[in-house]
């Protein structure tokens, strides 16, 4: 079996005008626009910052596919929930069940949303709300030296240990190499602080611990431009390309990610200059 060509990394002396470049194309993606077609959109729609969580964390496991269809898919979510996640989340019952019945987007039934709102439901009991679960949980993982995802995955089916299998599925876990994409998604919408997309709403770790929210179209314009050199889309390229973007901005690694993805959306030409694989290679 032929194996794919070895990918190049982009040479040390190109990073300073390659970092310029990347900055000039967050500045055009990153602004109170994309908003609207994002599905971020839903935190941005509450006022209640318990609200937000909970909505943000469904359009973030949600974002799988086209973002219309998941706009209007999360969508329906939060309309079954009277627009209230918070209140309908915390007084979950089995009365409540009924407003799921019908639920579907890709994989995900109204089966995996009952256990998880379960879930939640425990998580916001036992810590009082879902954002002193994350804390616990960084909090944990500091102490005994775990991986944040790790423990974060462990404790939170331990929460409902009779989740089922299929629903567990919808929640990526690093150790068997998942990118963990959706779960950095919604930490980077929670996290970022000064951005006219990302809220910042929660501080419990540092933006430079954010990893990349690695999709397939990122990691396409990360390879083309040398940052990745690794062809699978797994936990380990996470690494590898938010270790790269850390060479920009230590502190912030994650914006570079309305670059990555805006390159795509925007069709911006690639600067001959920049292309260090070829997308033939690439693809």
């Amino acid at each position: 079996m032929n194996s794919k060509p070895s990918l190049k990394l982009v040479p040390k002396s190109k990073l300073p005008s390659l970092k310029v470049w990347l900055d000039e194309i967050v500045q055009k993606v990153e602004t109170e626009d994309y908003i609207k077609d994002d599905p971020i959109s839903f935190m941005h729609a509450f006022d209640n910052k318990e609200d937000q969580i909970l909505a943000g964390f469904f359009a973030a496991i949600m974002a799988w596919g086209r973002r219309d269809i998941v706009l209007a898919k999360v969508n329906d979510l939060l309309q079954r929930m009277s627009y209230t996640p918070f209140k309908f989340i915390s007084e979950f019952n089995d009365t409540a069940t009924a407003s799921l019945h019908g639920f579907k987007h890709r994989t995900f039934t109204e089966t995996d949303v009952y256990w998880l709102i379960r879930i939640l439901n425990q998580a916001i009991l036992k810590h009082g709300s879902f954002e002193q679960f994350w804390v616990d949980t960084y909090n944990i993982a500091k102490a005994s030296d775990l991986h944040f995802m790790d423990v974060f995955h462990e404790n939170f089916f331990a929460l409902v240990p009779e989740t089922p299998h299929r629903t567990k599925k919808h929640i990526a876990d690093r150790r068997k190499n998942s990118s963990c994409k959706r779960l950095y998604l919604f930490l980077r919408w929670s996290i970022r602080k000064n951005s006219p997309v990302d809220l910042g709403i929660m501080d419990f770790m540092p933006e430079s611990e954010l990893m990349l929210p690695l999709d397939v179209h990122v990691a396409r314009q990360a390879r083309i431009l040398g940052l990745i050199s690794r062809h699978q889309n797994d936990w380990k390229t996470v690494e590898e390309l938010t270790n790269n973007l850390k060479l920009f901005t230590p502190k912030d690694p994650s914006r570079y990610d309305y670059a990555l993805f805006g390159i795509g959306v925007l069709k911006i030409q690639i600067p001959p200059e920049f292309i260090v694989n070829s997308p033939l290679i690439v693809d």
